[in-house]
């Protein structure tokens, strides 16, 4: 069914080089938003663009929400400058939900991966969405840990290009899990694809949406650390997930509790208390079965030092090291192994 206001103020926000500040700019201007469409002297062309725009997403079921309806986010809503238009793909009750948000870097270890999926799946297990950017690495995990959840509904994807278009590849089965328990959302016009500058925005609004925002790996100039900033200047708690300080991906997390920038996150228990003993179960249930393997984190260790801790023949760790090698459950560097 078409909807002339929404036209009017996707009019208005197509128009080149108009964007939230400039279309809240126009409308207070000329005091509504059809005034500020009739100045524009929109051209046929970008008129038959806007409708194209909307058929399109109406034969793909996606809805648009604007800033003054209830189901709008509430949270982003308060931000200022926030896009007056989202469109969404997917359940948009997942706007009535608590969220947290979860982001990193792409190039992260398998161990950073696996503690915040557990993290997302113990907050979409307690009612929560988990908000990511559906990015490989830390907002991958993320998405799966929410969806791996009993619940329904667990999990929010900010995209960088139109809702209808998946990026990065990969993750198209993501994509696709997504939009059957939870939602896909963007500023961007249907059928568009990403650009690096929309990423920035990308990141305010992941921000901009989460009542927290937990920092996993993120190198100190990632996009995560710029989405970790936004969070801290909406007023949102911040978190941050600490680790070695020789690797790179832990200087984001590292700086910004140093600073007090961001809370220290040691588990799920910093949430809700009632989780206690059950992470601890957790984190047994999720042995590997493999001693060698279950010795080895993000430190490198040395062959000896594993044949020590396992009580096991030189030998034997060897060609278990092999195996796991060959399995891409570890990696060698010039100071011994490492879990990825």
């Amino acid at each position: 069914m078409f909807c002339e206001a929404l036209f009017h103020k996707l009019l208005i926000l197509r128009t080149p080089g108009i964007g939230p500040v400039k279309y809240a700019q126009l409308v207070e201007r000329f005091g509504s938003v059809s005034a500020a469409v009739e100045s524009l002297h929109a051209s046929e062309a970008l008129v038959d663009a806007v409708r194209r725009e909307m058929d399109l997403a109406q034969s793909l079921g996606i809805v648009y929400i604007c800033d003054d309806q209830p189901e709008y986010s509430k949270l982003l809503r308060e931000v200022k400058n926030h896009p007056p238009v989202i469109s969404v793909r997917g359940n948009i009750a997942a706007f009535a939900k608590p969220a947290v948000g979860m982001v990193g870097t792409r190039n992260a270890t398998g161990a950073g991966m696996r503690f915040v999926s557990e993290l997302a799946r113990e907050f979409a297990t307690h009612g929560h969405v988990v908000v990511s950017g559906m990015a490989m690495g830390i907002d991958t995990a993320a998405h799966n840990g929410a969806l791996a959840a009993p619940e329904d509904i667990n999990t929010i994807a900010v995209l960088a290009g139109g809702v209808d278009y998946i990026w990065p590849l990969e993750n198209e089965k993501l994509y696709h899990c997504i939009l059957e328990r939870g939602a896909v959302i963007s500023e961007l016009p249907v059928g568009s694809t990403p650009v690096a500058s929309n990423f920035v925005q990308r990141n305010r609004w992941v921000a901009g949406i989460s009542e927290k925002l937990i920092l996993g790996e993120a190198d100190l100039k990632s996009g995560s650390m710029a989405t970790a900033g936004f969070a801290y200047e909406y007023g949102r708690l911040v978190y941050a997930i600490p680790g070695h300080p020789s690797d790179a991906r832990s200087f984001g997390p590292n700086r910004l509790i140093k600073q007090g920038r961001a809370i220290l996150c040691e588990g799920i228990s910093d949430f809700f208390n009632d989780d206690k003993k059950n992470h601890k179960s957790e984190i047994i249930n999720h042995k590997s079965e493999n001693d060698v393997l279950d010795k080895m984190g993000n430190i490198p260790i040395s062959e000896s030092v594993l044949t020590e801790l396992v009580k096991k023949d030189i030998a034997e760790v060897k060609r278990e090291l092999v195996v796991l090698e060959l399995a891409g459950r570890i990696k060698k560097l010039d100071a011994g192994y490492v879990k990825i």
